[in-house]
């Protein structure tokens, strides 16, 4: 086939340019134009002696090859029938002008590397790239945009602003008890449940914690709602993991349902792993989907005097008053869980699109810190 003819002498001349490694794999990132003049961003990782090729910012997909055989379509789903025809898994049309552009490309770099690199600089699309901005910026330029402290008012901003900067968080006597029953737990959840009720949920005041648990919780409690409710000592030996009915594997704690990072726990621990008495009670719901319930929870927890504490109150704090950073993520990436791309120290808790700052781009601009792109280079 023509495609692994292209694709051999592709990765043949390949294997002349420096790659990167991840664990003990080869990988290259090529950023090229095609004969049209758009821009197409290939990933190539060497895996033993298979190489994937995968279209970053495109349709095409992703690639198998090995020298001596033919190019596959990459069984990146997985197959349910070892037995599926070949031919549902060869590669399209499309990748043989893909490869010859990106050949064409490896020429110009081998030619002048810095020249070539620098044209990648100037003119690969800013809608491709990641970067971050100031969260202030973006607020002040973006009217609509969403507003933690808006949806949460301005007297529980003030509030929990107040709260992080006169140091509560730091008092264990402010966020740990030193003695707790299951009771207790669900006298924590229904003061949650009331103060973070939707207006799609429709609450009965007079229902019990442990009733509203039931119902809104994720279901998984390994055990919490079959321990005796009154006892300490019971609740301690299950917090622990040695009570007969901890069952494990479950989510006890995600008291209003959600996905992997859009759903939100009331959890209990001890203070640290060295010590074997007291318990910590922690809120954590940091989506923006989920941050404005998390805070009216934790409010209401407070106000009621029962010791209560929240995941990261200083990035919390930031967010209210957007000191912290939004990321920037390619138009192709989607923005479920895009912030993990960034490290702790970026202070980014929410992204979005270049494209979503509209007619505000040219005045943001300037203040996005683009992160640096591939560089390219012959051995």
């Amino acid at each position: 086939m023509k495609i692994d003819k292209i694709i051999t002498a592709f990765i043949t001349e390949l294997g002349s340019f420096a790659y990167d490694l991840s664990s003990l794999d080869h990988v290259w990132n090529i950023l090229f134009p095609d004969g049209h003049g758009r821009w197409h961003r290939l990933h190539v990782n060497k895996y033993k002696r298979t190489y994937y090729i995968t279209h970053i910012d495109g349709d095409c997909g992703s690639l198998e090859f090995e020298f001596g055989k033919a190019v596959r379509v990459s069984n990146l789903m997985g197959w349910g029938n070892r037995g599926e025809q070949e031919s549902n898994r060869q590669p399209m049309p499309a990748w043989d002008s893909m490869i010859t552009a990106a050949c064409k490309w490896l020429a110009c770099v081998e030619r002048d590397w810095i020249k070539a690199n620098n044209r990648v600089l100037r003119e690969y699309p800013l809608d491709r790239r990641y970067g971050i901005v100031s969260h202030s910026i973006v607020r002040v330029s973006l009217p609509d945009i969403f507003r933690l402290d808006k949806e949460l008012g301005r007297a529980g901003t003030r509030k929990f602003v107040t709260l992080v900067e006169q140091g509560f968080f730091m008092k264990s006597e402010n966020t740990e008890v030193s003695s707790m029953t299951a009771s207790d737990y669900f006298q924590y959840c229904k003061i949650a449940y009331l103060a973070g009720q939707r207006k799609d949920e429709n609450m009965d005041a007079s229902w019990s914690g442990q009733k509203m648990y039931a119902r809104y919780a994720d279901g998984r409690h390994n055990g919490l709602l079959d321990i005796d409710h009154n006892s300490g000592k019971e609740f301690s030996d299950w917090i622990d993991g040695v009570h007969p009915k901890h069952t494990g594997g479950g989510h006890p704690w995600e008291i209003k349902r959600g996905g992997n990072t859009t759903h939100i726990d009331l959890s209990v621990s001890r203070p640290s792993l060295y010590r074997k008495e007291g318990f910590k009670v922690e809120l954590r719901g940091e989506s923006i989907g989920r941050m404005v319930e998390t805070l009216r929870m934790f409010l209401a927890i407070q106000a009621a005097k029962r010791p209560i504490s929240i995941a990261n109150p200083e990035g919390v704090r930031k967010r209210l008053l957007a000191q912290d950073n939004i990321g920037i993520v390619p138009g192709y990436d989607l923005l479920h869980r895009a912030n993990q791309h960034y490290s702790k120290e970026k202070d980014v808790f929410d992204v979005m699109h270049y494209a979503d700052l509209g007619r505000f781009r040219r005045r943001i601009l300037p203040y996005i810190t683009w992160e640096p792109l591939p560089i390219l280079k012959p051995n």
